[in-house]
């Protein structure tokens, strides 16, 4: 399914390592005309360029700390700014209910808010064959078994109050990642309006 790109539409997209977000995530921007934002990459690409914020945010880097909530908003701020309509897919932020509420206020300045919070549920043990699969494929010996576990349990503690935020809110829509791609690809674009 292909969406007009002449309303704005935000949407966030969440799961735990393994639950085929990146795939999806892709899949979800092509087919509704998004433009796909992680903050990992807004990151790298604002380095490469040496902006000011990229500038910033490699010597908070370089020290070995976490760039701070401010600089990430300020990055999605400079994204979102230009874009008319705003149509994003956003990816790895917000990743806090602070973030979130940071989010909120930008999207409101930009005359926008969040469409949807999605987040892509899979059983956990599919998760560790998942993982531990992709990890055989690549040669990574990281992702074994427990140390899969442990990430999962970290995602859900981090990510439980993020959840609630926006299951407070209306926005919050549980998915089903077990099945093929394009099940779950049509159940996501399903909730969606």
């Amino acid at each position: 399914m292909s969406v007009e790109a002449s309303e704005a539409e935000v949407v966030l997209l969440m799961g735990p390592p393994g639950a085929g977000k990146g795939t999806q995530a892709a899949k979800l921007a092509e087919a509704r005309n998004l433009h796909k934002l992680s903050t990992g990459d807004m990151l790298r690409s604002h380095v490469a360029r040496g902006t000011e914020l990229g500038k910033k945010a490699k010597g908070i880097m370089d020290a070995g700390e976490l760039v701070p909530d401010d600089l990430i908003i300020a990055m999605v701020e400079a994204e979102l700014g230009p874009m008319r309509p705003v149509r994003a897919l956003l990816d790895g932020f917000p990743r806090t209910p602070g973030q979130a509420e940071a989010l909120d206020a930008l999207l409101s300045k930009e005359g926008t808010a969040l469409t949807a919070a999605v987040a892509l549920q899979v059983d956990d043990d599919e998760l560790v064959r998942r993982v531990s699969g992709r990890a055989a494929d690549e040669g990574r010996s990281d992702d074994n078994e427990a140390t899969v576990r442990t990430r999962m349990e970290v995602y859900r503690r981090q990510t439980q109050p993020l959840l609630d935020y926006y299951a407070a809110r209306g926005k919050l829509h549980r998915i089903d990642g077990m099945g093929s791609m394009a099940e779950v690809f049509e159940r996501i674009d399903g909730v969606l309006p």
